[in-house]
């Protein structure tokens, strides 16, 4: 499957509102991101960010550097867009974790739409390797993921349920699980989904 292709396709011919994942108010990702980013300087990624508003909340904060990778030129343009003058605040990154060797270095990596795509250990192996170049030790990685007991396919395609221990297995020990939690997504068309959220901290293997 081109993945890219996929994607620029689901938000071409969808609005910002009218996808599954669509959430308003993104309370649990920035909890968890301002429990670990210690100061406004912290630099902080969105992976597969899209068209989310977090990237709005994280600028609204008053973060000095911010990056969103996404895949998906025309997902991250409906961002932007929406942003205005704002978005040259931001670091706009097009590209594919499995296929990408650098991106920068960053203090909070956050994603809540990737890994549970990624169905092919290849794929996970080398979205690992990457955020274990660039997050610095000390750093944190924020992942959220559909739960073991959550859906089984989203935007007709497989995905991966976690929990705590199966994720941590997956990160390999260059991360230390520090904060575990549940959550429930209600989709815009009041669907609910059990979701995984986990925060790692990056030590030294």
């Amino acid at each position: 499957m081109d993945r890219k292709k996929h994607w620029d396709s689901v938000y071409s011919q969808k609005g910002e509102t009218e996808v599954s994942w669509y959430e308003d108010e993104p309370r649990m990702s920035l909890d968890l991101i301002t429990e670990v980013a210690q100061s406004s300087a912290c630099r902080i990624i969105d992976i597969g960010g899209g068209a989310s508003v977090l990237v709005d909340r994280l600028v609204d904060l008053g973060f000095e550097k911010i990056a969103v990778l996404d895949i998906s030129e025309t997902a991250m343009n409906k961002a932007k867009t929406r942003l205005g003058s704002l978005a040259a605040r931001v670091d706009w990154i097009v590209a594919d974790v499995t296929e990408t060797a650098e991106i920068g270095v960053f203090d909070v990596w956050h994603d809540r739409a990737v890994f549970h795509f990624l169905i092919d250990a290849t794929d996970r192996r080398k979205y690992v390797e990457l955020a274990s170049r660039s997050i610095p030790e000390g750093g944190s990685l924020i992942v959220a993921t559909f739960a073991d007991d959550g859906p089984r396919r989203c935007s007709d395609l497989d995905v991966v349920g976690y929990n705590a221990e199966s994720l941590s297995s997956e990160l390999g020990p260059g991360f230390t699980l520090v904060k575990e939690t549940r959550a429930t997504h209600t989709t815009p068309w009041g669907k609910r989904q059990a979701f995984f959220h986990g925060v790692f901290r990056r030590v030294k293997i």
